[in-house]
């Protein structure tokens, strides 16, 4: 049995006359008759009693009916769920992202437009650090993220692509003699305890933060460690030392807090969005797209996007 027995069956049973169905099918008369008995013969019974004057439905035909219908229509919401899965608009996207990404506009608007777009994609966030991410990404547990990174730091088998820059800022409580300067160059703090991420997060800023102090010719002398950027600005505030952290973070206000821009060269650090090399998923190509036009200043709005 094939679908066209099904519509062709359908369209006799509605119009109860074989060359209505015909002209409706844009077939001719004898091979939709030559179909219907096809189908008879392969149920076993009649589906229409027929006679000169008229054509009507047997009672197998009444019982057949609705489930033909139901049959048509299940096929029709299938091929049509295919090609919206075949455009990227149905699935399960799962995004890895660096903790200070919501600080900033580019996860927010890339969500906000995704979702406008494409609103029956599911999306499950993970916040992960940049180092976790990349083998999340080789074990397919994440299927793109946004990352904090020097080019040297990524593995074989993941591509990325620079969204932004985010300069970086010294956290200095504001009892520090230095607080209340506009520009601090990084040697000024080398006697000064330092706030920083554990040992083992070994990418990203922390890479930056060595590179950095030892180009300006010391060795950091960590006092703290703390795994979240909040923390160590708490950890500011208390006076227990300095930290070296992002920019967006500055909307983090907490008492006695200061944000210093900082001169050194190379004091900023890059996002990017990272993937498979060999992911050639649609939903992750539609995510990609969507992400170069918000950063490039489009897509934001749902009709744009």
């Amino acid at each position: 049995m094939e679908l066209r027995h099904l519509r062709y069956f359908v369209a006799v049973a509605e119009e109860l006359n074989f060359t209505r169905a015909a002209e409706r099918l844009h077939i001719g008369q004898p091979p939709l008759s030559m179909q219907i008995r096809d189908l008879e013969e392969e149920l076993g019974t009649s589906l229409f009693d027929r006679s000169r004057r008229r054509v009507a439905l047997s009672e197998a035909g009444r019982r057949f009916l609705e489930h033909a219908r139901d049959i048509l229509a299940r096929s029709n919401e299938a091929a049509e769920e295919a090609r919206r899965a075949g455009r990227g608009e149905l699935g399960l996207l799962r995004i890895g992202f660096t903790a200070s990404l919501p600080y900033t506009s580019i996860l927010t608007d890339v969500l906000y437009a995704y979702r406008r777009r494409f609103p029956q994609v599911d999306l499950q966030l993970r916040e992960m650090f940049s180092s976790d991410q990349f083998p999340a990404m080789l074990r397919r547990e994440i299927d793109v993220g946004f990352v904090r990174h020097r080019s040297m730091e990524v593995p074989p088998g993941i591509v990325t692509r620079e969204i932004g820059r985010h300069p970086l800022r010294l956290v200095v409580n504001s009892a520090h003699p230095l607080a209340e300067r506009s520009e601090v160059a990084l040697v000024e703090f080398a006697n000064d305890g330092f706030i920083a991420y554990p040992p083992e997060i070994n990418i990203g800023l922390p890479a930056i933060f060595r590179s950095l102090c030892h180009a300006a010719g010391f060795e950091p002398r960590i006092v703290q460690h703390a795994r979240e950027a909040t923390t160590q600005i708490a950890l500011v505030a208390a006076g227990l030392g300095v930290a070296l952290l992002p920019a967006p973070l500055e909307c983090v206000q907490l008492p006695r807090v200061r944000y210093l821009p900082v001169s050194d060269e190379g004091a900023v650090l890059a996002l990017a969005v990272a993937h498979p090399a060999e992911s050639g998923s649609v939903l992750l190509r539609a995510f990609l797209d969507l992400v170069g036009r918000v950063v490039a200043g489009d897509g934001i709005d749902g009709d744009k996007a």
